[in-house]
């Protein structure tokens, strides 16, 4: 009694609040918490056994591609059919279409990269497809144009008083003008991109003598990946992407999603596919679905790389990854159906395109990185009733992750460095995956990736020793701090009572999405 009496009363307050959410804890942990978490436990251990078994299903095909010489672009005679296109003279009319919106710091590089392409004048249309709203800016591009003009490239500047259906909009509005009837191939560079002088050279050729081609594909090289640390990981995903992914679509079932850039289309593919549509956020990667439906084939063709840039601040970056992830998961929701019953493609590629391309590598990658490894593992610290095998929580993620990372060895250094940047970002590839699933708000969101080009690289490196103010508002992630001191309990729990060295991992983890919280991640260029 005496220590109730003398108990000063918000410390007893205090106790009594801790020991009320401690009974509520208890009461729910055995009948509640433990079968949901087993429950989440199994679903989790599926898909990563699914996500296990595509990556080492893709390590079998790249390992065979790559011993026996079998890159699906090599069986096709190119140096051949090129030495007949110049002594026949027969080259035929191609279109380069470069969309852009607002594209100050790039439209000099790409116009002039594509203006100097190596291919006859009067076979050559140059379509800058502008729809800027900056009407300085539109005026600047028009100049430089008329500039290549001048200089007997055949240069049509286009705009538009709407942004109607984004880039898809602008495209499809481009292939509509009547100087396009008599083009067959169309070439499409984003903004930034800048191809080298022969780019046409090494792959028209591949689609003059195989008529079953409807699109040939390069890959991206990256002129600022050094930028930062968040460049080089970044460099280190799309390096699988194009190492692996495409190349083993191209040589399995010849089909991959069209990047969007640096690609070459027969125009007779576009319209048979039903030409661009806006009704998502990767417009690209639907024509390409739409095309291979149809019965056409790709080709990937993994030695010519096209220079363009990476997003090198988190916002631009956030943005980006949001439509990448949104996009394939509707995109996946308005299709499925129409793949099932497609009769033109065999029941292989209908399987390859719902499982493995769709449900495997958009969906369950995406779920399985943030699900299992961020909320669901380091949740059984917490409930001890929940075990999971050391194989599932350490040697599966490893062997996926080691496959991921082996395509780019120069920054197989930064391993640890790119598992927890990847971590972080499967938060927003996750929720922008279920947004997409359901067509809820954001579903249709396009914000078009900042470019920081040649000139902000050079004023962001005159003003590197005065680090630029900015609000809080800008910087501050809720979301990542919120899994930042998730983790932190979780880590904290596990080095008190726990018995194994787990907490080494969370604090790791903790510390990561604590660092992007506070928007420490990438360059930042203020508004």
């Amino acid at each position: 009694m005496r220590n109730l009496v003398f108990q000063d009363p918000g410390l007893r307050v205090s106790t009594n609040t801790t020991q009320s959410l401690n009974n509520a804890w208890e009461r729910i942990r055995v009948p509640v918490v433990v079968p949901a978490l087993h429950l989440a436990m199994y679903l989790c251990i599926a898909m990563s056994i699914m996500l296990f078994l595509e990556r080492i299903y893709m390590a079998i095909v790249i390992a065979g591609v790559k011993c026996f010489g079998k890159k699906r672009y090599t069986k096709y005679k190119l140096e051949s059919i090129r030495e007949d296109l110049e002594k026949n003279k027969n080259y035929p009319m191609v279109l380069v279409q470069i969309p852009m919106f607002n594209e100050k710091e790039v439209y000099k590089l790409s116009i002039g990269a594509v203006c100097g392409l190596s291919w006859p004048s009067d076979r050559l249309i140059v379509q800058v497809l502008d729809d800027s709203t900056n009407e300085v800016l539109r005026t600047l591009v028009d100049l430089e144009c008329r500039k290549w003009i001048e200089r007997g490239i055949n240069v049509k500047y286009e705009t538009r008083n709407n942004r109607n259906g984004y880039k898809a909009g602008a495209l499809k509005e481009g292939l509509k003008k009547q100087y396009v009837d008599d083009c067959e191939f169309v070439v499409i560079f984003d903004a930034d991109f800048q191809p080298e002088e022969d780019f046409l050279w090494r792959t028209i050729p591949y689609l003059l003598n195989n008529p079953e081609l409807g699109l040939v594909q390069a890959r991206w090289k990256f002129v600022n990946a050094d930028e930062c640390l968040m460049t080089r990981l970044q460099e280190m995903s799309l390096d699988y992407h194009f190492s692996v992914e495409q190349e083993v679509g191209s040589s399995t079932c010849s089909f991959f999603g069209f990047n969007g850039t640096a690609g070459v289309w027969r125009i007779r593919a576009v319209n048979d596919a039903g030409g661009w549509k806006d009704r998502t956020t990767v417009e690209d990667m639907d024509l390409a679905v739409r095309a291979s439906l149809k019965g056409w084939k790709f080709l990937f063709v993994g030695d010519l790389a096209v220079k363009n840039e990476l997003p090198s601040t988190f916002k631009a970056y956030r943005f980006q990854q949001h439509r990448w992830s949104c996009g394939p998961a509707n995109l996946f929701r308005k299709m499925v159906k129409e793949i099932i019953l497609c009769e033109r493609v065999t029941i292989w590629k209908k399987f390859h395109l719902i499982y493995g391309f769709f449900f495997v590598r958009k969906i369950i990658a995406h779920w399985v990185t943030f699900f299992f490894y961020c909320v669901v593992i380091p949740a059984t610290i917490l409930v001890p009733e929940v075990h999971l095998a050391k194989p599932l929580a350490i040697y599966l993620p490893a062997t996926i992750t080691i496959l991921n990372a082996a395509c780019t060895p120069r920054s197989f250094h930064l391993l640890v460095f790119w598992i927890l940047f990847e971590n972080v970002m499967s938060l927003h590839r996750s929720k922008a995956t279920i947004i997409g699933l359901l067509e809820a708000s954001r579903v249709n969101e396009w914000v078009v990736t900042e470019k920081l080009g040649n000139m902000m690289k050079q004023k962001y490196n005159a003003k590197a020793s005065k680090r630029p103010r900015s609000r809080i508002g800008e910087r501050i992630h809720v979301l990542e701090l919120l899994m930042a001191m998730y983790m932190l309990h979780c880590a904290t729990y596990n080095m008190v009572f726990g018995s194994d060295h787990f907490f080494i991992y969370l604090f790791l983890q903790a510390g990561a999405f604590f660092i992007v919280g506070i928007g420490h991640v990438g360059t930042f260029v203020p508004n």
